[in-house]
């Protein structure tokens, strides 16, 4: 299979609803597996298909937690569902996107979700994730409606990331390449 290029914030597909998938075939198969080849190789613990540039509503993960448990899967068509809140705490939440590379923000998220989705096969299944995984499906879930967590930022965090992205002065349309543009972004 192949590592693609990851699509960079100001590219028209980050910024647009991803299409529901038809067709579980041979083609989607293909998707998938450059999708785990890419996150691995970014590195990365999540990757949605419209980071390469595929407007398409799928996303990959890939985590170990602090228990050891390994949490590998595909969600093709997902839905979630946002449980719970918690006191915000900037230090402990966090995030960073292969779509901008290089920034980090903190951004309160759900503590637990249930994702709904279809496997590789076609087949419905149901999760419940906590803490970081379900953050980690809440961000990739975004990518999917055509958010970044990056649109998500409070106030005082958005000013300073708007000035982040300006500094990075991206071209309309960029995108960088695992294993050859950066180690780690």
């Amino acid at each position: 299979m192949a590592i693609r290029p990851i699509q960079i914030k100001g590219t028209d597909v980050l910024h647009r609803p991803a299409q529901p998938i038809e067709n579980f075939d041979e083609s989607l198969e293909i998707l998938v597996q450059d999708m785990f080849e890419t996150m691995e190789k970014a590195p990365g613990v999540g990757l949605a298909a419209p980071q390469i540039g595929v407007g398409l509503s799928v996303f990959v993960y890939d985590w170990e937690d602090d228990d050891e448990t390994h949490h590998r899967g595909v969600a093709i068509n997902p839905e979630l569902e946002l449980f719970g809140s918690e006191e915000f705490n900037p230090d402990e939440h966090i995030e960073g996107c292969l779509s901008a590379p290089g920034l980090r923000f903190p951004l309160q998220r759900a503590p637990m979700v249930r994702l709904t989705a279809f496997d590789i096969q076609g087949n419905k299944y149901t999760e419940i994730a906590k803490g970081w995984l379900a953050r980690i499906f809440q961000h990739e879930f975004d990518h999917l409606q055509g958010l970044l967590y990056l649109d998500r930022l409070q106030s005082e965090y958005k000013t300073v990331a708007e000035q982040e992205v300006a500094e990075q002065n991206w071209p309309a349309g960029s995108s960088w390449m695992p294993g050859v543009d950066y180690e780690t972004p």
